[in-house]
């Protein structure tokens, strides 16, 4: 029967127990080991059963499967020439059943299943991949949190453990998943989508026809996998879709919101992953279209994952003391170790975005106007008294006074296809550097330090810099005001990796734990850059080459003197940006040249260039069609 399915094997399950709950479920036909690259990519492959409970041994000790360098994303680490990665599982977690309902056992009248074992993956001895790097960040932070909170003189807003022994901490995260849903092969006017996106027409819709229907089992499925979903909902973007004459859901275009419960951090960045693969599979199964892009259309909203951060102090008479908040929420924002968190994550920001924000399309959507953080700089609220939110901060401080467990931090730049794994893994690590220069503070200090003016001179924050601000930073400070106070963003993939090595005292705190390495780094970076690089040349570049193609002068009986100036300005910008001379090469030929010869500096500049004409080519265009009757 369906509702005897099994879905999850828990965490922690001895290789006794698992043995049991597979030979007691004969539809699980499958095992795959669930390995995350440095690029945040999941392995999947199909193993039989049989062979998983013949050799579960040699999966446990990593013997049993192998990959290589050319099927993981570990540049630098597993190369052609040294290949081979081990792939032992992680009993630690979570482990999920994924079943498919198109393919029904016809004996057992059951889906055939395949359990997702998280796993790690092992080079020469050493393990490389996105989940070690989260586990043994961890497990470094909480040694040293421990020493730091227990030997501390003075834990301001965190009186009522002062001298009780804290035995353990715990790392708390979840993830907001957005993503937009679309008919397949069907494009959308983005004036269209912009004029629903202004006029709130789409947030909080009610959804409709098989978009409901998807979303109601995605929620119902995830329920099944003990995730504890909170909401599923429709964000900002979108347009009413249309019916057509055999009764058919056409020209789907919404963005949809999923929301689920905590977990330890590196169960949620698990259950991350698999969520987007459930979500993926159940509106495909409609006929629907899912991405995940970061900015999957330009002008028009993109899409967010919000992360939260937690953390918690277990005593020894076992009881939970959330870290962050303060013993008297009234009186302050936050304990001491909630201000040291903060400004530990600010101030290290520029080591922990390259993780965030790794592709031409996340940096795409970081734009002012779209709800998504340009500014390294933080929010805690008019008054200890009145929790309050503002959207338009990188980092946010969440508070429920009737509930001091759900103060949390609110991470506002992430998108579906970051790493959650490495971003973790950095930001516990900048954490840790706050948490230990914030100790031997009082409160009140420590809301001076954060809410220092720029200029002005700070025991741990930078000088020239602003962190916090309750204003609206999109609206209330021009572009210039911004850079000043909080540091300009990165425009490019290339500026931002760029901060690794521009800020060598930032990226020594997130790599003092010895998991997030140089080598990592280094790997991750090549990585990065390598996508970046073949991005723009083989889709950006060809996609804003079609475009340039598709500008064409307009037949029209009446043309004017504005018609002709209009027309001869586009054309100028088209010439510059894909035609070529003898003396003159154009815009999309020197920033092709530029990658290929690794020039990496120049091509970045390009690029910003690249995209500043097109934008005006774009609004130039749209004026003169508009005035062409």
């Amino acid at each position: 029967m369906m509702e005897d399915l099994l879905y999850v094997i828990p965490a922690n399950s001895s290789k006794e127990e698992v043995l049991k709950y597979l030979t007691a479920h004969p539809e699980i036909k499958f095992v795959s080991l669930v390995g995350i690259d440095l690029a945040g990519n999941d392995t999947d492959e199909k193993i039989p059963m049989r062979i998983f409970l013949k050799d579960i041994d040699e999966f446990y000790a990593g013997t049993a499967v192998q990959t290589d360098g050319s099927s993981v994303v570990l540049p630098g680490i597993a190369t052609l020439n040294n290949a081979k990665v081990d792939m032992p599982v992680d009993p630690s977690v979570k482990w999920f059943v994924d079943y498919n309902y198109e393919n029904v056992d016809p004996e057992l009248g059951l889906p055939v299943g395949t359990l997702r074992i998280p796993s790690f993956l092992i080079h020469e001895g050493k393990r490389v991949d996105s989940r070690a790097v989260l586990a043994d960040s961890l497990a470094f932070v909480k040694e040293n949190l421990l020493k730091t909170l227990n030997e501390a003189p003075m834990l301001s807003g965190l009186e009522s453990i002062q001298g009780k022994k804290v035995t353990d901490i715990s790392f708390t995260s979840a993830t907001e998943l957005e993503f937009w849903v679309q008919t397949p092969l069907e494009n959308t006017s983005i004036e269209s989508l912009s004029a629903s996106q202004v006029l709130q027409e789409q947030y909080w819709e009610r959804t409709h026809g098989n978009v409901r229907t998807a979303l109601e089992q995605c929620v119902e499925e995830l329920e099944k996998y003990e995730l504890k979903v909170e909401m599923g909902h429709k964000e900002v973007g979108g347009i009413k879709a249309q019916i057509d004459e055999n009764g058919n859901t056409t020209h789907v275009c919404e963005q949809i919101e999923i929301d689920w419960r905590f977990a330890d951090a590196l169960q949620a960045a698990d259950n991350e992953v698999f969520v987007r693969s459930i979500v993926r599979k159940i509106f495909r199964k409609y006929g629907l279209e899912v991405s995940f892009k970061a900015k999957p259309m330009i002008g028009v909203a993109g899409n967010g994952e919000h992360t939260h951060i937690g953390m918690a102090a277990i005593l020894e008479d076992g009881s939970i003391r959330n870290l962050y908040a303060a013993d008297d929420q009234m009186k302050d924002f936050m304990s001491c170790v909630g201000y040291g968190a903060i400004m530990g994550l600010l101030k290290n920001y520029e080591v922990i975005n390259p993780f965030v924000s790794a592709t031409n399309d996340s940096l795409n959507r970081l734009k002012p106007g779209f709800e998504a953080p340009v500014c390294v700089v933080t929010s805690l609220g008019h008054n200890p008294k009145v929790p309050s939110r503002n959207r338009t901060i990188l980092a946010g401080l969440i508070r429920d006074l009737k509930n001091p467990m759900a103060t949390r931090f609110e991470l506002r730049a992430c998108n579906p296809y970051t790493n959650t794994y490495l971003v973790l893994a950095a930001i516990y690590s900048a954490i840790l550097d706050g948490v230990e220069a914030a100790v031997s503070h009082t409160t009140d200090e420590l809301l001076a330090e954060l809410s220092k003016n720029a200029g002005d001179e700070g025991f741990y924050l930078e000088k020239d810099r602003a962190y916090r601000s309750e204003e609206d930073v999109f609206e209330d400070y021009t572009d210039e005001e911004r850079n000043h106070l909080f540091g300009a963003p990165p425009a490019t993939v290339w500026e931002n990796m760029e901060n690794f090595k521009a800020n060598p005292e930032k990226k020594a705190v997130i790599t003092a734990g010895g998991a997030l390495d140089d080598q990592i780094i280094a790997s991750f970076r090549d990585g990065a850059l390598l996508r970046w690089k073949t991005e723009l040349i083989s889709r950006i570049i060809p996609e804003n080459r079609a475009i340039v193609r598709d500008v064409q002068e307009l037949d029209s009986d009446i043309v004017t003197d504005l018609d002709s100036y209009n027309w001869n300005k586009i054309n100028s910008l088209r010439i510059s940006l894909a035609k070529d001379s003898i003396d003159e090469k154009s815009l999309f030929t020197l920033l092709i040249n530029a990658l290929n010869e690794g020039d990496f500096a120049t091509a970045s500049g390009l690029q910003v260039e690249m995209y500043d004409k097109m934008e005006e080519l774009k609004a130039l265009y749209d004026s003169y069609v508009k005035n062409i009757i």
